[in-house]
């Protein structure tokens, strides 16, 4: 078993043990995964350059919680709609790869219609 369906299993397990999937349905799955992304941004809300590293060497540890909430929404999502999360991951960063040539795109931050 690899770790992410171990990781996967393990939330629903979490969630068979409260009979929580009858609330489960793809659009608040899509709106919690939303809510926790805002929930990492907010770390880092209002902050300059400076402030944002010595914020992060402080916090790492809630950060990391907002993230694994975030992955947590995330394998939920792909299980309930029977996604392969390993595959379309790798899928996605070849169709980036292909986008983001290295000759075109290292050292640029410019959106891959601009390269």
């Amino acid at each position: 078993m690899s770790d992410v369906d171990q990781l996967t299993k393990r939330i629903l397990d979490f969630i068979n043990d409260r009979d929580w999937n009858q609330f489960h349905n793809p659009k608040d799955l899509a709106l919690s995964l939303v809510l926790e992304s805002a929930e990492v941004m907010e770390h880092f809300q209002w902050k300059n350059n400076e402030e944002m590293q010595g914020y992060v060497k402080s916090n790492k540890g809630h950060i990391g919680e907002e993230l694994a909430d975030v992955l947590y929404w995330v394998l939920l999502m792909s299980h309930n709609l029977d996604i392969d999360i390993k595959a379309a991951f790798e899928d996605k960063m070849l169709k980036n790869e292909a986008k983001y040539p290295i000759n075109k795109a290292k050292g640029r931050h410019d959106k891959y219609n601009k390269l």
